[in-house]
């Protein structure tokens, strides 16, 4: 019995409700280690199978790799972007044209506060008073809140990114938010990710020409000279290094 297969019979008898915390641990148990090595591909058929429409990939919009993995594999997969507010004109761009020529149902999430409002309960800039708080305003409480009606969620999160990486399983359980958190790239190099985006024409925010290879707000990003850290340009002066999602 093939791997996609006997997902989708995993799948029969699931309501809309999903299914419980317990039963999601149960699934990573099982399945983490069978998938570990298998590609990408099969990765994201396991998990459209196995959660059906209580799956959804998220993406930052740096480039569309996992989009266009995911479109090829489930066309009409939810695509999940966090509009910040501080976001650079290109990454918008990127999100659009990814809507434009994917097929993709892409959802676009917003704080519960405009920038604006944060300004005005918070202080100005709270970016760099409490850039955490910021963070968990602007980021991590959208995510949560997007990913109530999902079982499972996606992420193009790859261990040669960063050391703090290193350990993050194909197949894990976000204890967070008590859900499967799946990363099928998680063993991509930097060059199969540019081997991907070449051999595919896929997307990529004109940003990482320009020397930003890791993308968030613009007020917390900055261009990396040629030799540092992919990701020296976030949160840049501070001992940040990541904004919570992946915590």
């Amino acid at each position: 019995m093939s791997i996609s297969t006997a997902a989708a019979r995993a799948n029969r008898g699931v309501d809309a409700e999903g299914r419980t915390p317990e039963e999601l641990r149960e699934i990573v148990s099982h399945w983490g280690a069978e998938l570990e090595l298998a590609p990408a591909e099969t990765i994201i058929e396991w998990a459209a199978a196995t959660f059906g429409e209580r799956f959804a990939i998220t993406s930052s919009m740096g480039d569309a790799v996992l989009a266009h993995l995911a479109s090829k594999v489930v066309p009409g997969i939810d695509v999940v972007f966090l509009d910040t507010g501080y976001h650079f004109i290109e990454t918008i761009g990127t999100r659009d044209a990814v809507e434009a020529t994917m097929p993709v149902s892409l959802r676009t999430i917003t704080p519960a506060q405009s920038v604006a409002e944060q300004d005005a309960e918070y202080g100005k800039d709270l970016y760099r008073t409490d850039p955490d708080l910021c963070c968990a305003l602007r980021k991590v409480k959208p995510l949560a809140d997007s990913l109530a009606s999902y079982d499972a969620w996606a992420t193009g999160l790859r261990r040669a990114e960063t050391k703090n990486r290193v350990i993050a399983p194909v197949i894990g359980w976000d204890a967070k938010r008590q859900k499967v958190k799946v990363s099928p790239m998680a063993r991509w190099s930097d060059e199969e990710v540019e081997r991907y985006i070449e051999d595919n024409g896929v997307l990529v925010n004109p940003l990482v020409y320009d020397g930003y290879p890791s993308i968030g707000c613009a007020p917390c990003t900055r261009r990396v000279a040629p030799g540092e850290d992919p990701r020296s340009g976030r949160w840049a002066g501070t001992n940040k290094t990541e904004c919570g999602i992946h915590a």
